[in-house]
């Protein structure tokens, strides 16, 4: 930790004495206590859940002078009693974000860099903000801005596992992207996003060196007037995937209205298409892949906290349709929410020659957040899973288990630091 000790210090002390037109400083430390037991998957009967304490701390710096835009975070993530009271390595501490941004005109900016990268409800591209250590890409951003209400961002990445003289296979995240988000406001109630994914996965066919491609494209619309809000979205994917053809979609819709100042409800549904697979073989039957992937979205905004699908699981599978409800209430420094999700597969599912029910069970998520200060959150939630019988062949474990997950966590987001010139 010493080196970037002073790797910050330096950085801080260069930074405050250079004629900055905007250098803010900020830190967060996040401690977060976690009881698992069916988190993910369900539990087998005789064992026992996991506690545990993880934290994530961050220093953040922001910079902009003339041209230019800068942006540092450091960031440790961590399981209290990972490393010993007397340990002197610590391997958990690492750049979430190291960018720099040309402001070439007032229309126009090139970003390079570590990035976030964020875009509409997070389903495609978010930066997985709940996990404690986050999302963020290699890549270059060319950035558009038409007008006031209307921009657009063209992506672009290439990863390597290290500075090779020869072309190794890359097998550790994506090998490539292309993409492009169009955003515009058509009014003052209505938004409009468009997006187009060129994704590039590298892999091995027989001896031969490939990159498979697939395309993603689709929309986000989002209406908000007076105490009604609504969003839909809808994405077609193609292409390849080691060598087999894609065929996917996504499809979702929300509504919400807000009752009174205190309580607002809202209900929502999302497809996501499946193959038809074979849980006796663990093989899937379509030719093609049929399963729709979400790739870089914040998928544990979706589909229950508890992460049963799309969060690191349930690709390449049977798919899912999501039906749920929500009820919140917010008041002065206090909020809660109750959401039950309904879900059943996309595709059928089978256990050898025998179909299963397509029903896969049901989740109630419950949260509370109290704003301590300014600059402290405290939040706590419980979620538990009612699962079917097919949601056991899914996933293995116990149906009958109590399959619960519950946590409680402290944010503090202090600002260390903001000078304007």
């Amino acid at each position: 930790m010493r080196k970037y000790f002073y790797l910050t210090l330096l950085v801080t002390l260069m930074v405050t004495t250079l004629s900055a037109q905007q250098f803010d400083l900020s830190a967060e430390i996040r401690p977060r206590f976690e009881n698992r037991h069916g988190y993910k998957t369900l539990m087998n009967d005789g064992v026992d859940g996991a506690n545990f304490v993880s934290q994530r701390t961050r220093l953040n710096f922001n910079f902009q002078q003339d041209k230019v835009k800068l942006g540092v975070s450091l960031q440790n993530v961590r399981v209290w009693g990972d490393i010993s009271t007397l340990g002197k390595d610590d391997n958990n501490t690492m750049l979430h974000e190291a960018w720099a941004e040309a402001l070439i005109s007032d229309v126009f900016s090139i970003k390079l860099g570590r990035q976030e990268i964020v875009y509409d409800d997070s389903r495609m591209f978010g930066n997985v903000g709940w996990a404690q250590q986050a999302r963020s890409h290699d890549a270059l951003l060319a950035k558009f801005k038409f007008s006031n209400k209307s921009k657009l961002d063209i992506g672009l990445a290439l990863n390597s596992d290290n500075e090779n003289n020869v072309d190794v296979l890359y097998t550790t995240q994506y090998k490539t992207f292309q993409y492009a988000w169009y955003h515009t406001a058509l009014n003052d109630n209505l938004n409009l996003s468009l997006l187009a994914l060129n994704n590039g996965i590298e892999f091995m066919d027989g001896a031969d060196q490939k990159v498979d491609y697939t395309q993603t494209i689709g929309t986000y619309v989002k209406y908000g007037k007076g105490k009604f809000g609504a969003n839909f979205s809808a994405y077609l994917q193609a292409g390849k995937t080691n060598g087999t053809d894609v065929s996917a979609s996504n499809l979702a819709g929300n509504i919400s209205y807000k009752l009174s100042k205190e309580f607002s409800i809202g209900v929502g549904t999302e497809y996501l298409s499946g193959s038809d697979f074979d849980y006796g073989s663990g093989s899937r039957l379509d030719s093609k892949i049929k399963s729709f992937n979400p790739f870089y979205g914040t998928n544990h905004k979706f589909n229950g906290w508890m992460d049963y699908f799309y969060v690191g699981n349930h690709g390449g599978q049977v798919g899912l349709v999501d039906v749920n409800a929500t009820l919140a209430y917010s008041k002065d420094k206090f909020s809660a929410k109750l959401i039950p999700h309904f879900f059943s597969s996309a595709a059928d599912i089978y256990s050898g020659s025998t179909k299963m029910d397509n029903s896969l069970g049901t989740e109630v998520d419950l949260v509370v957040g109290y704003k301590v200060a300014n600059n402290i959150m405290f939040n706590a939630g419980y979620s538990q899973m009612f699962a079917k019988d097919s949601m056991e062949l899914l996933k293995g474990g116990d149906k009958d288990e109590t399959n619960s997950w519950g946590w409680i966590m402290l944010t503090f987001k202090p600002k260390l630091f903001s000078s304007s010139k």
